[in-house]
C-alpha cells in the first residue's frame, strides 16, 4: 500500500506592521493592520484582505527559492514599485492580495510556478488632502468611515466663491489616476449613500 503523500506547508511570519485604525470605505468593516500575502491568502495574525497600498508602504516581496528576485522597497511617488526581470509595476491602489496575484502572474513568463510573499513591513500613515476654495486647505487625518462631506466641514468649509457643484476627487487606483466628480449641494440632499474616501484621495474644490 502507497503511503499518502502530504504537500509541505510554508509558514510566513508577519513583521510589525504599523497599526491601521482604517475601516473598508466600500464595506464600512474594520481593517486591521496590514500584513503578509502569501499567493493571495492572508497569513500570520492578520486576518485583513481589505488594506490597500499606498505611496509610501514598505514592503518585502520574496519569491520562495529566488533570493535575486526577492526585494525589500518602498511604493514610489508615483504608485509604483521595481523588480527584476518585471520592471515597473503599479503597486498604489492594490490589495497586498491582488499585488501578489499580479506579481505571481508576471513571473510565471520567466519561473515555473513562482510562490510570491508580499509582506507590508511599514504602512504609511494614512490621510486624505483638501485642495482650493476651503477655509483650512491641507492633508486630515483619513478616520475612517470618512465622506467628502465629513473632509469638507474639517476642512472649514467653503469660501464665497467655492464652486460646490464640480467638487473633484482625484484617487490613484491600479490602472491609473481616476476623477470623481462630486456635487455638494445634492449629496446634503439626497437620502443616497455618502461618498466614503479612501486613502490618498485628494479633493479640489475650484
Amino acid at each position: 500500500m502507497k503511503r499518502a503523500v502530504f504537500p509541505t506547508l510554508y509558514l510566513v511570519t508577519v513583521l510589525g506592521a504599523t497599526p491601521a485604525l482604517a475601516r473598508n470605505p466600500q464595506q464600512g468593516a474594520p481593517n486591521p493592520p496590514p500584513g503578509a500575502v502569501r499567493n493571495g491568502g492572508v497569513t500570520g495574525a492578520d486576518t485583513s484582505k481589505d488594506y490597500r497600498l499606498v505611496a509610501g508602504d514598505k514592503l518585502r516581496i520574496e519569491v520562495y527559492r529566488d533570493p535575486q528576485l526577492s526585494q525589500q522597497l518602498q511604493v514610489r511617488p508615483d504608485g509604483k514599485i521595481t523588480l527584476p526581470l518585471i520592471g515597473d509595476v503599479m503597486a498604489a491602489g492594490d490589495t497586498p492580495a491582488a499585488l501578489t496575484g499580479k506579481l505571481t502572474a508576471a513571473l510565471r513568463e520567466y519561473i515555473n510556478n513562482p510562490v510570491v510573499t508580499v509582506i507590508v513591513v511599514e504602512a504609511q500613515p494614512q490621510t486624505i488632502s483638501v485642495m482650493g476654495e476651503v477655509n483650512s486647505p491641507g492633508v486630515q487625518p483619513l478616520k475612517y468611515p470618512m465622506s467628502v462631506i465629513d473632509a469638507l466641514a474639517t476642512a472649514g468649509g467653503f469660501k464665497d466663491f467655492a464652486n460646490t457643484k464640480r467638487i473633484v476627487i482625484r484617487r490613484m487606483t491600479p490602472t491609473g489616476v481616476q476623477s470623481i466628480t462630486f456635487n455638494y449641494k445634492d449629496a446634503i440632499k439626497s437620502d443616497s449613500r455618502p461618498l466614503y474616501l479612501q486613502p490618498g484621495d485628494v479633493i479640489i474644490v475650484p
